[in-house]
């Protein structure tokens, strides 16, 4: 793979092409992902808005009809659905654990079989997930197992 870096003149719009012959997975997660570096993530905690890199973002979870986001120490929450998480950052290093969960598989320190054929994945911040038996394939493939 080729990669060109071009300066631009001052006012002009900054732009990236991309060429390829197939257009696989590794390229539709590429553009997902510098699409959702240019999205914004708001979360709201104590009445302060505050704005959030997804890169820190370990989960989303959906309680009670509101949406968190849980990131190493914070927790925050959003005004948007998980459908429309799901959807701004599908292709992306998120995916849908469970009903109630969205989640960052770079966060994952480690994984182990529960029961039912569900998984339990730990996170690098001490939390726990449980990944219900219905995604655990989506779960595998991302992860090439």
């Amino acid at each position: 793979m080729k990669i060109i870096i071009e300066d631009i003149n001052p006012g002009d719009e900054e732009q990236i092409i991309i060429r390829c012959k197939n257009l696989d997975d590794t390229v539709l997660k590429l553009i997902s992902e510098l699409k959702a570096g240019q999205k914004k993530l708001t979360g709201i905690k104590d009445g302060m808005i505050t704005m959030i890199d997804t890169k820190n973002v370990y989960y989303f979870e959906g309680v009670d009809n509101k949406v968190f986001i849980y990131c190493k120490q914070n927790v925050y929450e959003s005004k948007l659905k998980l459908y429309e998480i799901e959807e701004n950052y599908e292709n992306s290093n998120f995916f849908r654990a469970s009903k109630s969960v969205i989640l960052n598989i770079t966060k994952i320190k480690s994984l182990s079989p529960a029961f039912s054929g569900r998984f339990e994945a730990l996170l690098f911040n001490g939390e726990k997930v449980v990944i219900s038996r219905q995604y655990v394939p989506e779960l595998k493939k991302r992860l090439g197992l």
